[in-house]
């Protein structure tokens, strides 16, 4: 498929580029309070290796999610089968969690081990198409290891900033004294606590760019393996309004799921400040296309590219926008296999 070693270069760019920064960071901060390296080396090591085994116990629990058993959702095993096997994906463990967002997300340790988890919420306010087109998405997930590549590389945001909370709190505790050993001391840690701030922010940025780019490969792939890019756009127009009106606090592992609340929330606020301007028929709501239309045309705003910065998903609008082209080029005649990722 084309352009999928570009995916692989830039996982592995930003796997070197994160541990690159970290490696520094480590560095600094040993040198800094005159300790070993390689004790540190060993705790970043241990901690990842923490988080990548006991990720999808979290997961289980914290989204309550139940796993259907065989011939419980018959239309839905058999859904997911045929789009896994078309292009010889191994089979994952299909789950329902009881939240009424429409939503979903995948997780595990392995491609052969991986869940696929529907909120109710989404299999209830989206049609049949819709929900293959999201299930295309996550397979895409599968398909491009996506979520074992995040759950590792997030880890090193996680630990400059927990080291960064830690430092700062443990200076200020040390500020009482008076010694000129304790305010030596104190200055280090205000020093590793403002390193490890910094090294939070570069190397967030790095992880939230990876994040981004593997939403548009995966919504390539749905398009590919379903055949129907439209499927997917209004899913995706569904799935950001719905979230838009979820009373419930954004989750800390908001890039795993194919919608980020917080950041539906955000898009769809734009939309409605501007509502008389989208609301073309005039009859004070704005309807599926109408929203769809709106969404098109704030995927060109300087604020929608200079705000995705700081986001896990890809603006909506401009995801919407990459599957109209590729739908467009479908109608054509044009698309082949090859192309699957050619507009990304």
């Amino acid at each position: 498929m084309a352009r999928l070693a570009q995916l692989k270069f830039a996982m592995g760019s930003s796997i070197f580029i994160v541990g690159f920064i970290f490696a520094a960071f480590l560095a600094a901060i040993m040198f800094i309070i005159q300790l070993n390296l390689i004790y540190s080396v060993i705790l970043t090591v241990l901690f990842i290796l923490f988080q990548y085994l006991i990720g999808p116990a979290i997961v289980r629990m914290t989204t309550r999610l139940q796993y259907l058993k065989p011939g419980e959702n018959p239309w839905l095993e058999s859904t997911v089968k045929g789009l896994a096997d078309k292009t010889g994906i191994p089979m994952p463990r299909l789950a329902t969690v009881p939240d009424n967002t429409p939503n979903a997300f995948v997780f595990g340790r392995t491609a052969t081990g991986a869940t696929l988890a529907l909120h109710e919420g989404l299999l209830r306010n989206l049609n049949e198409d819709e929900v293959k087109g999201v299930i295309g998405h996550e397979l895409g997930h599968i398909k491009h290891k996506d979520y074992i590549v995040m759950t590792v590389l997030s880890a090193l945001p996680l630990l400059a900033y927990l080291v960064a909370r830690g430092t700062w709190q443990a200076a200020w505790i040390s500020g009482r004294s008076r010694e000129k050993n304790e305010g030596n001391m104190r200055a280090a840690l205000f020093a590793v606590g403002i390193i490890s701030y910094v090294v939070y922010i570069i190397s967030l940025l790095c992880v939230m760019r990876l994040s981004r780019l593997r939403e548009h490969y995966a919504d390539a792939y749905s398009a590919y393996v379903t055949g129907s890019p439209r499927s997917l756009e209004s899913a995706l127009t569904k799935i950001t309004y719905g979230l838009s009106l979820s009373p419930k606090a954004p989750s800390g592992a908001r890039a795993f799921y194919i919608g980020d609340p917080a950041q539906a929330k955000q898009e769809i606020q734009q939309i409605m400040d501007k509502k008389q301007e989208y609301d073309l028929d005039h009859d004070g709501v704005l309807d599926e296309k109408e929203l769809e239309l709106a969404m098109e045309k704030e995927a060109k705003s300087a604020w929608t590219k200079m705000n995705s910065l700081f986001s896990t998903h890809p603006p909506t609008f401009k995801r919407i926008l990459l599957l109209h082209e590729i739908e467009g080029e479908m109608e054509s005649g044009r698309y082949t296999n090859d192309r699957v990722y050619a507009h990304i």
